[in-house]
């Protein structure tokens, strides 16, 4: 490894913590998983719970990553949408505000899917590009797979949800209000029309996948303005993952994007890609944040067989860390993100530290965090601590 003074590695599963489930015999993903590389961490070294949500924050990897990197979004958050910007390279003007805008499947006038059914990237640029056609007065940008941007030029901002807290609900209630309401809306109705008879559609039905039946816009903002990573904390910082809105904070706080190749940002992603790649930016980095989404989606999904699964492989990845990193190594989820209700909560969340000391704590569980020599802290006081 590098010889660099000290090294930092936090590896982050996003949504891992969750409730106790009947199916599991009454323990959490966490508890019923095997997971001995983040035992070991737990057993070895110290633990606490972190309050990754403010008091009046809606419960988002946006706000829980910001705060963990050391950001309180109180100060600093502006909506999703622009951090997905800049982790595509999007200029946004002063008046500009940037909007996350899923592609996703309603039914009936109910959210069925927030995702079209995980459509690809190249089916969602194609349904984009016909739609930009009837939309001049709008920027639209394809992203990865059913997470877009959506531009209002001079925008002044709405009330929106994100469709992954609604699903299998009627969307009448969380349709966009406020300022931007009447373009957003106008946006929603022209792609409805626009993708009821497109070939990307008329494809994914005759391979019985669900369709992009119109855009989904929400968290909007203008461009936030962060301090630069090295400045705040004075170590050379890289950022892992193949979600955009992770790759943004990173893009806005100057540290850098490593790309992994077969991440994607779903159950089926490289995780020991993850681990090689990681451990490669530790010879040149002071620090690197590895955030992995699959316990997230299956949570989403309601799917504790798939949560498992994920938090196992996960475990891998760590164990596989272990064999080379002599640095201080850190894990934690972002959020949880309950089986029962698909969605994520507020609720704070387990923490260890390897390398730091150690504690009674015997086992990387949302139980044994509560026992652990930290206490509950909220996320802007995590990487100080870690750090110190």
């Amino acid at each position: 490894m590098s010889g660099r003074s000290q090294q930092y590695l936090v590896i982050l599963g996003d949504g891992m913590a969750d409730e106790p489930l009947s199916e599991l015999g009454g323990k959490t993903p966490l508890e019923y998983a095997r997971t001995p590389n983040m035992d070991r961490i737990a057993r070895e070294g110290t633990m606490g719970m972190v309050r990754t949500i403010p008091d009046g924050y809606e419960a988002g990897s946006d706000i829980a990553n910001l705060g963990i990197l050391g950001y309180d979004p109180r100060s600093c958050y502006t909506g999703r949408g622009p951090l997905e910007a800049a982790s595509m390279g999007l200029y946004l003007a002063p008046g500009d505000i940037a909007y996350r805008c899923n592609l996703v499947t309603i039914v009936d006038g109910v959210m069925a899917d927030f995702s079209a059914g995980h459509i690809s990237s190249e089916e969602g640029t194609a349904l984009f590009a016909t739609l930009s056609e009837h939309l001049p007065d709008i920027s639209l940008y394809p992203g990865v797979s059913y997470r877009n941007i959506l531009v209002v030029h001079e925008g002044k901002g709405a009330t929106t949800y994100p469709p992954h807290d609604i699903v299998a609900e009627t969307i009448e209630p969380y349709l966009p209000s406020g300022n931007d309401a009447r373009i957003l809306l106008e946006c929603m109705e022209q792609s409805r029309t626009v993708f009821s008879d497109h070939p990307v559609n008329r494809a994914r039905l005759l391979r019985q996948k669900p369709p992009a039946t119109q855009i989904w816009p929400w968290s909007g903002g203008k461009k936030p303005t962060l301090t630069p990573f090295l400045t705040l904390f004075g170590k050379e910082a890289g950022v892992i993952s193949a979600v955009d809105l992770l790759q943004g904070i990173a893009r806005l706080a100057g540290m850098e994007v490593i790309r992994v190749p077969g991440a994607t940002g779903y159950l089926d992603t490289d995780y020991q890609a993850k681990a090689a790649y990681a451990l490669d930016a530790l010879e040149h980095l002071d620090f690197v944040y590895v955030h992995i989404e699959a316990a997230d989606e299956a949570g989403h999904l309601g799917n504790a067989d798939e949560k498992v699964k994920a938090i196992e492989q996960i475990d891998q990845m760590i164990g596989t860390v272990m064999k080379e990193f002599s640095g201080i190594i850190a894990v934690l989820p972002d959020h949880p993100t309950p089986i029962r209700i698909k969605t994520h909560t507020s609720d704070p969340v387990p923490f260890a530290i390897w390398g730091k000391g150690h504690d009674s704590t015997m086992a990387f569980s949302e139980k044994e965090g509560t026992c652990g020599r930290y206490g509950i802290i909220d996320a802007p006081r995590f990487l100080p601590l870690l750090f110190s």
